[in-house]
């Protein structure tokens, strides 16, 4: 087709979005107006949307979920694609978060989003707006989100999730002592779930824990791999399997270094008796 904009669909979610409409619109062999027809918009609309000019508005997912029997897959899309609290990259990679068979996690001072309860997601994000990091409404956004990875999650077949935290993930409290024993009772029902491993990384460790910083790997469906990592500024997905093996192998060596599930639950519930 002449003149036919083709979109990257590893830029973003937005071309993800468009780039996914377009094509489910292809094989059915509709025109953007006959698609328009059925979704209840124009076609100047779809377009705008398949070329990435108008971001999908919830509606506009929720409208292409229903045509093309797609389940829920175009409206975690068009949130990805919404969410403005976040760092650059972290929209993009929560989209394949929702798809992966495989999530191992190192974490280092405060629970996962994918382990937080909402009172401790939100006592997280209430001390941000105290720093006037983030506002109000950004506080909220990011909660909601933390809220929505968790039940993307809960899908079957269910995704392997293995999480080693760092200590101080454990012992920094988080808003009242309520709210932080609360946290730590979930962490011991995670715990139990038949996909999960959860492992405490102790301060004695020192130099053995090959990761200084928070890291995340990612194996999807088709076993290709990824990893994502944050600075202050910005998150990194890495799609270059020769780059992420390495840090699948640190990995793997961090799991063999910590304690076992059994001993890290132990410690936690310890902890929560306040007799470790």
């Amino acid at each position: 087709m002449v003149n036919r904009k083709e979109l990257d669909p590893e830029k973003s979610p937005s071309a993800r979005f468009g780039q996914l409409l377009r094509r489910l619109r292809d094989e059915r062999g509709w025109t953007q107006d006959e698609l328009a027809e059925r979704m209840g918009c124009s076609g100047t609309h779809i377009s705008a949307v398949e070329t990435g000019r108008r971001p999908p508005t919830l509606q506009f997912a929720r409208n292409a979920d229903r045509v093309f029997g797609a389940g829920e897959r175009f409206e975690r899309l068009s949130r990805a694609a919404r969410y403005t609290a976040l760092l650059e990259g972290f929209p993009d990679y929560v989209a394949h978060e929702a798809r992966a068979a495989e999530i191992r996690l190192y974490e280092v001072g405060v629970v996962p989003g994918l382990l937080q309860t909402r009172e401790y997601a939100a006592a997280l994000e209430a001390d941000a707006v105290r720093r006037e990091a983030i506002t109000p409404e950004q506080a909220d956004e990011r909660v909601e989100l933390v809220l929505r990875r968790q039940a993307a999650l809960a899908r079957i077949p269910s995704p392997l999730i293995f999480v080693v935290l760092d200590e101080g993930c454990i012992r920094r409290p988080m808003g009242d002592p309520a709210i932080m024993d609360a946290q730590l009772e979930h962490l011991l029902r995670f715990a139990e779930r038949p996909n999960t491993v959860l492992q405490v990384a102790p301060f004695s460790m020192g130099a053995r824990r090959p990761f200084s910083l928070p890291i995340t790997v990612l194996t999807m469906p088709d076993r290709s791999l990824m990893s994502y990592a944050e600075s202050a500024q910005r998150g990194h997905l890495e799609r270059e399997t020769g780059l992420v093996l390495p840090m699948l192998t640190a990995y793997h060596q961090l799991q063999a270094e910590a304690p076992s599930q059994a001993a890290s639950v132990d410690m936690i519930e310890q902890l929560r008796k306040g007799t470790l």
